[in-house]
């Protein structure tokens, strides 16, 4: 699959400054070189540390504007090209989606997605992934056995009645993973799927990933799906509230070779995109090439519990804890071409 050219008159300069960044002796001073705007949907301190090592680094300073997607997305829309933001910075391919087909983003050069597989950046260049973070099956150490799963779609299965717990089908998390059942098995299959599982979940939907974690630990189901790093979050907690629940769990990765279409795991990205409007490309350019060198890459792994994008990067003992696992190579552009389908299916199933 190849990756489209930008059109855009800076893809020169982009390059040029792409390379600047990698070349540049790490922990060199720089003079002040511009700025870049950034709007963010991960919390200031998750990302924050990085940007304030870039412009340690570079002298570019980073005027970051933290808030909810929906509500960027919004802005970007509303301001237009006008808007001062260089880049977005949000979670899920699915918002990656909504803001292209929104035409605030413009197509990166494929050099400013250097190292990154096709599967974690849109095809046609107006997003490239930064971190990835998996939707495994998590279960109840004292009540299920690994020898007892296999795959996704054997949650469909009526053994498993009243034994999951997940949160609600509003969730773009979910959606995602139900947009990738589809483009795996097509919509009927995925909507037989989606009404076995809701007819097996112990509860109505309700809280986060972490509170599915919980009610599992407290015996309320004996499974949960849920993101991988809120787990890590919670093992590294020093609360016990949260760390205890989190150790009663284990971690078991569907879809690996010889179960089922041994497709691999559910995966998605938070992820970066230059918008229409920006105003400083070259610099922009260059705080992504840093958030994906192997520094940054690890810095995700250790610090947010998310797994790096590339390849060879050092990931935290507690990610290493959970071993290898092959992930789903779906391009995730389509996640969010096929969201209005899941939607659907997950309505007509009765999920809450």
């Amino acid at each position: 699959m190849s990756v489209s050219q930008p059109s855009s008159p800076f893809v020169l300069a982009l390059s040029a400054a792409l390379a600047l960044t990698l070349s540049w002796p790490a922990g060199a001073a720089k003079p002040e070189e511009g700025e870049v705007n950034l709007y963010s949907a991960r919390k200031e301190e998750l990302i924050k540390p990085l940007l304030d090592r870039f412009t340690d680094r570079t002298g570019i300073r980073v005027n970051l504007v933290t808030g909810n997607a929906e509500a960027l997305l919004q802005r970007l829309q509303s301001e237009g090209i006008n808007s001062p933001a260089d880049l977005l910075i949000t979670v899920d391919a699915g918002n990656l989606h909504r803001a292209k087909e929104a035409g605030v983003t413009q197509a990166l050069s494929s050099e400013a997605m250097a190292g990154v597989s096709e599967s974690y950046r849109d095809p046609e260049g107006h997003w490239v992934g930064l971190s990835l973070r998996a939707r495994p099956i998590l279960y109840a150490r004292d009540r299920v056995e690994p020898g007892q799963l296999s795959t996704y779609e054997d949650l469909a299965d009526p053994r498993w009645k009243g034994r999951i717990c997940i949160r609600s089908s509003d969730n773009l998390y979910n959606q995602s993973m139900v947009a990738s059942m589809i483009a795996a098995d097509g919509v009927e299959s995925a909507e037989r799927w989606t009404s076995g599982l809701v007819a097996n979940l112990a509860r109505p939907p309700q809280g986060g990933d972490r509170d599915q974690i919980k009610a599992a630990a407290l015996g309320q189901c004996d499974l949960a799906i849920a993101n991988t790093y809120y787990l890590a979050g919670m093992l590294d907690s020093e609360d016990p509230a949260e760390r205890d629940p989190a150790r009663a769990m284990g971690v078991f990765w569907p879809n690996q070779e010889g179960q089922g279409d041994g497709r691999g795991v559910h995966v998605n990205v938070s992820g970066v995109a230059l918008t229409k409007a920006a105003r400083h490309p070259a610099e922009a350019i260059r705080l992504i090439a840093f958030l994906l060198a192997p520094e940054s890459q690890a810095w995700y792994a250790e610090a947010n519990g998310e797994y790096p994008v590339r390849e060879g990067i050092d990931i935290s003992p507690t990610l290493a804890g959970w071993g290898d696992f092959k992930a789903d190579t779906l391009n995730l552009g389509r996640l969010g071409e096929l969201n209005g389908e899941a939607v659907r299916v997950m309505d007509r199933a009765g999920w809450k």
